[in-house]
């Protein structure tokens, strides 16, 4: 138990400079919020539904972070500074990352399948300031979140979206950074404005010739089914 805790400590301490020892991640409402969650999940869980909202009440009271009993979380999972709202069918793996004002939200209760309302977040993942992920998607492992962007569709692994809504940079997906970047977007001469925007001119034509394309295939299938019939 000691050991488990101490590596977590450790592995925000990798993504955060600003604490000089163990003790003081220990006073970090992320942290917090997070021991809260165990305890509230287990209660869920033993469908102790009840118990397990108060915990979550009193948690978001203490920590301003908003985390519902239901939502899945693994390991080393870190909130820098807080004021984040995960639903409760999100899924979240390891050695995941969120910034501040971040929300993992739902979408029309009916749209979900089986139930599932709430985003997956798979391992490594960074998620930007303010950024909102909304819906039963999947963002794949080691992709980065810009601040403010607002992610409705799945993220390929590796991939980093900015933007509302938001598009892959000129980074391809499939392959991750290994190393932690801060904040989800890293500040390289590559990510030139114009570069930025020309990438996601690219991605508009994309979706355009998508949605033309299967325009003309229900067109043909409406043409099939009228010869048929006739």
């Amino acid at each position: 138990m000691v050991a488990r805790l101490i590596a977590y400590l450790d592995s925000v301490k990798a993504r955060d400079p600003a604490p000089r020892s163990r003790w003081e991640i220990l006073l970090y409402p992320g942290v917090h919020a997070l021991i809260w969650h165990r305890l509230a999940h287990a209660l869920f869980r033993a469908r102790l539904y009840f118990l397990a909202r108060a915990v979550n009440h009193l948690s978001r009271f203490l920590t301003s972070i908003d985390i519902h009993p239901g939502a899945r979380i693994g390991r080393n999972f870190f909130i820098d500074h807080g004021f984040t709202v995960i639903g409760e069918t999100a899924e979240i793996g390891d050695n995941v990352t969120i910034y501040q004002s971040v929300t993992l939200g739902g979408t029309n209760p009916t749209s979900g399948v089986a139930g599932k309302r709430h985003p997956t977040i798979e391992d490594g993942v960074i998620i930007g300031a303010g950024a909102q992920v909304l819906g039963p998607i999947t963002v794949g492992a080691g992709a980065r979140i810009g601040g403010n962007a607002v992610v409705t569709r799945d993220v390929v692994p590796g991939a980093v979206m900015v933007g509302i809504p938001a598009r892959p940079t000129v980074i391809e997906g499939g392959k991750a950074d290994p190393a932690f970047i801060p904040y989800g977007t890293p500040c390289r001469d590559m990510f030139d404005p114009e570069t930025q925007k020309l990438e996601l001119l690219r991605c508009e034509v994309e979706q355009l010739r998508k949605q033309v394309a299967a325009l003309i295939d229900e067109r043909d299938s409406a043409r099939e089914e009228q010869r048929d019939r006739a």
